[in-house]
This record gives structure tokens, sequence and C-alpha cells, in this order.
């Protein structure tokens, strides 16, 4: 099953509730006191099925959107296709600015949503790690659910992740996130963008 079969699932879809997006905030303090474990200041949206001249135009408009604070000392999105054919939009923040990175993720979810193209939204991804500990994560809204679920890939190991991690910060963020409950849906995503830590990136302070 590919990564739009499982994320997207069988059964009938929650109506998504982007504001949801809104308590990542709330939720990176309560990762910071119980886990270590710090924003990196990166996040992205993933979305599938969008060519030609509509995914040019999305792409204008979302740089349109996102990029006009790059003359005060913002960094341009950034655009990348994986190789399931999946289009990646990548947004930076000062680790320490977790809600003005949630914001941009949440208007490109709102701008593609209003311009019809919600069938094709599939997750919102915001990054973490402990560098002293060398641990990642990623906490994944999945679009059609509704739903958060952390995702753990260890470092160094190839495609290997701290599945007791993932546990700890489900039980973690209960009272923060709504959290999905059906792990075969917390599907792994390899080298997705916004997920590892910046290179030179240092402590947790």
């Amino acid at each position: 099953m590919g990564l739009l079969d499982t994320i997207l699932g069988r059964s009938k879809p929650v109506r998504p509730d982007l504001d949801r997006l809104f308590g990542l905030p709330a939720a990176a303090i309560t990762l910071r006191a119980g886990s270590g474990l710090v924003p990196t200041g990166s996040g992205s949206v993933c979305f599938a099925g969008v060519e030609g001249g509509a995914f040019a135009r999305i792409r204008e408009d979302v740089r349109d959107l996102l990029d006009a604070d790059t003359g005060r000392g913002g960094t341009p999105v950034e655009f990348t296709v994986d190789a399931y054919g999946y289009t990646w939009l990548l947004a930076r923040h000062p680790a320490d600015d977790t809600a003005s990175l949630v914001n941009d993720l949440h208007a490109v979810n709102t701008l593609l949503q209003e311009a019809g193209f919600g069938p094709h939204l599939l997750c919102s991804v915001v990054g973490f790690h402990d560098t002293a500990a060398r641990r990642v994560l990623a906490l994944v809204y999945l679009y059609k659910r509704g739903t958060f679920y952390p995702f753990a890939p260890l470092p160094g190991t190839g495609e290997k992740r701290d599945n007791a991690l993932e546990l700890q910060v489900r039980a973690l963020l209960t009272d923060d996130l709504p959290m999905e409950e059906d792990l075969s849906r917390w599907f792994p995503l390899w080298g997705a963008p916004g997920i590892a830590a910046p290179e030179g990136s240092g402590g947790n302070g």
C-alpha cells in the first residue's frame, strides 16, 4: 500500500479541521518539558496529484502568500517532489517561533482547500529534535483524519524508527492534540522535508 492509500485510508474521512494545527505551539511546550525535544523551526505540507498549469498556479500563489516577508529576513519556501510523486512545501522559521511556522502551514492548507485542492492534501509535518540524545521527531497531521501522530526515525540506522519514543510522545500529548488511535496509520515518512534537524543545529537551548 502506498503513502496515498495509507494516509487517505478506506473509511469515510473526518471533516478536515485545520484549526487543530494551532494546538502545535502548546504541544511543543509539553514536548520540551516532558521529553527534551525542541522544535527545529521547519515544517512542511504534502499534497498529491496536482500537475501542469494548476500546479504552477499553486506554486505562485503559495510563494506570494509566504514569501512576502523574505525582505524582512524570512526564508523563501521550497517545493520538492519525492520518489512517489508527492509534492512537499517546506517552510522555515526561527526554532523558537513555532506559532509563525504553524500559521504558515495553516495558510498553505487553507489556500489549497479554498482553491478546490482539498482532496489532494495529505499531511502537514512539524519537526523536533534533541541533539544531545540524537533524537528526531515529527508530529504529523493527517488532513483526512483530523488527527496527529508521532514519527521518530532513528538517525544513522537507515529506515528504522524509535517506537518507544513515539508511544511516549503520544502519551505526553493526549491533552494537547487529537492523537491518531489507529497505529497502522502512523505511516513512516522517510526523508520527508521538515523532519530532520537543520545542519549546524546546536543543543536544546
